[in-house]
């Protein structure tokens, strides 16, 4: 049986520390007395207090025991404290988008385990689903482009019967950066790309017929500014929009909210961090590259080399599983209390590659290095002087070497292309070096602190947690399932003596 199948329920109550949380009883305190309980209550100083059963303290109470929420949550594998959704909530509908990428292919493994809640799964994507034979019984993918008119999308949608209880957003189009610039530079040219697919399916929604009650879109951490410099910290939704440069988030967020005004619908924003999960098109991947990283190294009989600095070895990075922030969007659309409302999407496990590393070196059993102050750094300046959190100094990313240089080594290609043949990997050679390392690359070397809160989230109801490391060795395992990376060691303490 899947480790996915074995969960187990748990359920507890969340209140105000106040006891108690009932008026107390009214009952003598000794029969002798002749006087109950709430006639009177002398402090330690001796002085008369007003007795419980008065206005003010009925109030309190009152109040206490209304603040009262129950909860039943549930574990299933690695992930924990999930929630347990009323059975009578059945028969729904879904859109999914971009169900092809790592977001979308996650949102459908967790709509799928779920038949009875989410009869149907209307899978949209450009290419087909991301691994072949995946989709599950209750699922449909429907080749679709949302760069065509809207019209040409509604009549795609009416001709294939589509309905949609709720809809999940993930599609995305990440534009080729600026000649020697870094991932994000072309930012308009993101703007524009970007917002058109969400305008186009959303306006297609009512020429097919189709009225959701709730639209989730996925964003991230950029919406923090995060990629431009040091934000302020914890990252809060309620925080001011960065405005050093255009970012196609906000025009997104513009247009769906006023889509979803005019139209009276529900909508979610949903804020990952960097994006742990296993599809075969590897970029925008930060755990591919780490995999192979530790595989050929550990091919080659060398250390595990950290290419960034003492600060990014040591600033919290929180990460962000596709299967726990598919399970917390899933949350976010089927609980009334989070209509309307953004939130940080993340694993809330504290993680420094600090941390990590010595994990990753342990799993793989090799010897690694940490970050040398007195050593040999390369300097990107950071671009905006002034940082997103407005004030202060921008931190520069500093690095050995990154992983792109380091995949374009002849020694590690032929040492790739010998552990590919002899395990029958799907890529022989590696391919799109820049497009699949540079995600990682920015991960490893990144200065400043991620830190998002779930302050806003737990305050709702939403209790999930993962460990990031375990998350990320998850991860790996699914690589290896799809003959993209080879065998994973099992960790040291199941192996054998």
């Amino acid at each position: 049986m899947s480790c996915l199948r074995r969960f187990r329920i748990v359920q507890f109550r969340v209140r105000p520390s106040l006891k108690p949380t009932t008026p107390p009883p009214t009952e003598k305190l000794h029969a002798d007395e002749g006087r109950s309980l709430v006639d009177e209550v002398k402090t330690r100083e001796g002085s008369r207090m007003k007795p419980f059963d008065s206005p003010p303290f009925r109030r309190l109470f009152a109040a206490a025991a209304v603040a009262e929420k129950i909860y039943q949550v549930r574990d299933v594998g690695i992930y924990h404290g999930l929630p347990v959704f009323d059975p009578s909530v059945k028969g729904l509908t879904a859109v999914v988008t971009g169900a092809n990428g790592i977001s979308g292919h996650y949102m459908v493994k967790v709509l799928g385990q779920a038949p009875e809640r989410w009869s149907k799964i209307y899978c949209l994507s450009r290419r087909p689903p991301a691994i072949a034979d995946a989709l599950p019984a209750n699922a449909e993918h429907i080749p679709l482009d949302f760069l065509e008119k809207p019209e040409e999308i509604a009549k795609v949608l009416k001709e294939k019967g589509v309905t949609a209880d709720y809809v999940f957003f993930y599609s995305y189009i990440q534009v080729a950066p600026k000649p020697g610039a870094t991932l994000w530079s072309n930012a308009e040219e993101m703007c524009t790309v970007n917002t058109t697919l969400l305008a186009n399916f959303l306006e297609a929604l009512p020429m097919a017929g189709i009225k959701p009650k709730r639209i989730m879109l996925q964003t991230g951490a950029k919406n923090y500014g995060l990629h431009l410099g040091t934000a302020a910290m914890p990252q809060e939704e309620s925080d001011k929009r960065v405005d050093l440069e255009p970012n196609f988030y906000y025009p997104q967020e513009d247009f769906l909210w006023s889509y979803c005004r005019k139209h009276g619908i529900g909508w979610n924003v949903c804020m990952p961090s960097f994006i742990l999960g296993a599809v075969p098109d590897a970029a925008m991947n930060v755990c591919f590259p780490l995999a192979v990283y530790a595989a050929v190294t550990k091919h080659l009989g060398q250390k595990l080399e950290y290419p960034g600095d003492m600060r990014s070895w040591e600033s919290p990075q929180v990460q962000s599983s596709s299967m726990m922030n598919a399970y917390m969007e899933e949350w976010a659309v089927l609980t009334e209390a989070a209509a309307n409302q953004k939130f940080n999407t993340f694993d809330d496990s504290a993680f420094t590659w600090g941390k990590f590393w010595p994990k990753l070196a342990k799993l793989y059993d090799l010897e690694y290095t940490t970050p040398d102050e007195g050593g040999q750094y390369k300097e990107l300046p950071a671009k905006y002087e002034v940082p997103p959190r407005g004030f202060g100094t921008n931190n520069k990313i500093r690095y050995k070497f990154t992983l792109v240089e380091w995949a374009s080594r002849e020694d590690v290609q032929k040492a790739w292309k010998e552990l590919a043949e002899k395990h029958d990997l799907l890529d022989k050679e590696f391919r799109d070096i820049e497009r699949v390392f540079s995600f990682t690359d920015a991960a490893l070397s990144w200065s400043q602190s991620i830190y998002f809160s779930s302050d806003k989230a737990r305050s709702m109801g939403w209790h999930g947690h993962v460990n990031s490391s375990d998350s990320i060795f998850d991860v790996f395992r699914e690589f290896e399932k799809i003959k993209m990376v080879p065998p994973v060691p099992k960790p040291r303490e199941s192996r054998g003596a």
